[in-house]
């Protein structure tokens, strides 16, 4: 589609936002839009944007930062472009594959004559040589080749954001909220420069409209400096909690401390590692005044830590989550087409079928669909969904207590727990594809029809093998099916059908 028209007195330019359907990008293409820019979302995937409250208002194309081609058409006639791509789950040589998306992406703005380039990376330690873990050398990295470019770059560097869905939130929220009292790594005492995701978001958005000649890398932090174990108890006081007793210990090293937070938090290993790497150092802005010189405090000041906590508590409260550090695509997540597309390519394919037929109505039969996952669980043994997803967080998976965005509601590219929603069709179908450790291909279908004066609940699991060790695991787990597959067919349509009887709540 056109890039919706820019309103008259609104800022001229479009910009180009990468990462959309991340954490940052989700929320940070609508303030553009309040701001008046026409904008144009780069995704590798259309679909993963349809059900975004703002899809119609944008452009969407489909493009890889890593490809030279697709890249240069997804900038052609874009002024500012907001370069949003990094793996925080990383996998195998994910340092390589973000330096090449970050060359190619550079060297195409250039050729594209682009305005201004954005960036937000991450805050690393003052002192020079001191060692980096991985993912910060990375975020460095991709800062520096895109300052390099010779199109005019701002690389805005943030330590823990403070939001309701951040991952760095939620690792805050679980660890408090679920361990009264706890033995922690010595990173407890690092001291760290908070902010709100609200200051993330308005220093982004301003930096469209900064005049050419600004360039540079710039701290942004909000306006208290505190350590980890302070922000886990203020954290408790605006919870309601009572004070947290905190032991550091100088045994857990980061690897270690991951786990731990796997196991007490929904955030997976994979995930916390970068998370407690960056907070090793202290992660403070260096000249917090550089950035106020060209893009200056709002006239109430940044967001302090209490108040940013409380709103991030609120929207949880409210299930106002916007979009969650599960918004993203997983590194090593499966592209390839469903085995049902034209363009498969064959192969062997294992199906399960369940048919239901039900009184319930095909809209509660739907609602039960929408719901599941989550707290709403999956409708089957849950000791056996549950020890599933503990293997895959010991694999390194984000297993199962990743939960969803919206208790109620779904919308393509959604993550429900080790599932992502791939395709919806509102009162209709719903198509989940894994995301748990696999040796294979796998999708879990939900349908419902109309059927006389019910309904007919159709659900279909597919997977497709890749290798021997794929066969053998569809064949150890076959015997389960009719326990896990078979119940949950039974308890879905018998859910639906209390659900609808149940007398409708007075308005």
């Amino acid at each position: 589609m056109d890039p919706s028209p820019v309103p008259l007195n609104a800022p001229a330019g479009l910009c180009l936002v990468t990462g959309a359907t991340g954490y940052v990008g989700g929320r940070l293409v609508p303030r553009l839009l309040e701001a008046g820019y026409a904008v144009r979302c780069m995704t590798r995937s259309r679909a993963s944007l349809r059900d975004q409250p703002w899809f119609g208002k944008v452009e969407v194309v489909e493009a890889d930062a890593a490809d030279a081609a697709t890249t240069a058409a997804a900038l052609d006639g874009v002024r500012t472009a907001y370069y949003l791509i990094h793996s925080m789950l990383g996998g195998p040589r994910f340092e390589q594959a973000d330096r090449r998306a970050a060359h190619n992406f550079a060297e195409r703005a250039r050729d594209a004559g682009l305005g201004r380039l954005v960036y937000l990376g991450g805050l690393a330690p003052a002192e020079d040589g001191q060692p980096l873990s991985v993912h910060m050398r990375s975020r460095a990295e991709v800062g520096r080749i895109l300052l390099e470019s010779g199109v005019p770059t701002v690389v805005l560097r943030a330590a823990v954001i403070i939001g309701s869905g951040s991952a760095s939130f939620e690792m805050l929220r679980y660890l408090t909220e679920r361990l009264p009292a706890m033995v922690t790594p010595t990173w407890v005492d690092s001291k760290v420069q908070p902010i709100a995701v609200r200051d993330v978001l308005r220093y982004l958005a301003a930096a469209a409209a900064l005049p050419g000649e600004v360039a540079g890398s710039f701290d942004i932090g909000g306006p208290e400096v505190l350590t980890y174990r302070e922000m886990m108890q203020r954290y408790a006081a605006v919870a309601g909690l009572a004070p947290r007793r905190i032991i550091p210990v100088p045994v857990l090293s980061p690897r270690l401390s991951s786990h731990w937070v796997g196991l007490v938090t929904p955030i997976p290993s994979a995930l916390a590692r970068p998370l407690i790497d960056s907070l090793r150092h202290d992660a403070i802005c260096h000249d917090r005044g550089a950035v106020a010189k060209v893009i200056p405090d709002p006239p109430e000041g940044l967001v302090g830590f209490e108040d940013a906590v409380d709103l991030a508590l609120r929207r949880v409260r409210e299930a106002a989550v916007v979009t969650r550090w599960s918004s993203g695509s997983v590194p090593g997540a499966p592209s390839d087409p469903l085995p049902t597309d034209p363009s498969w390519s064959g192969g062997s394919l294992y199906t399960d079928l369940r048919l239901r037929a039900t009184p319930a109505s095909p809209a509660a039969v739907w609602r039960a669909i929408e719901a599941i996952g989550g707290e709403t669980g999956w409708y089957s043994l849950p000791v056996a969904w549950q020890a599933r997803g503990l293997i895959d967080r010991a694999f390194g998976g984000v297993g199962l207590r990743r939960g969803r965005r919206d208790p109620v509601t779904l919308r393509v590219g959604d993550a429900v727990d080790f599932w992502r929603v791939e395709e919806l069709l509102p009162g209709r179908m719903l198509r989940l594809r894994a995301e748990m450790r696999l040796p294979g291909l796998a999708w879990l279908e939900l349908h419902v029809d109309p059927a006389g004066d019910g309904a007919l609940y159709r659900q279909r699991a597919l997977f497709y093998p890749r290798g021997l060790a794929g066969q053998l695991y569809w064949w150890s787990i076959k015997p389960f099916h009719g326990l896990v597959f078979g119940a949950m067919a039974r308890n879905l349509t018998r859910r639906a059908l209390e659900a609808g009887a149940a007398p409708a709540a007075v308005a």
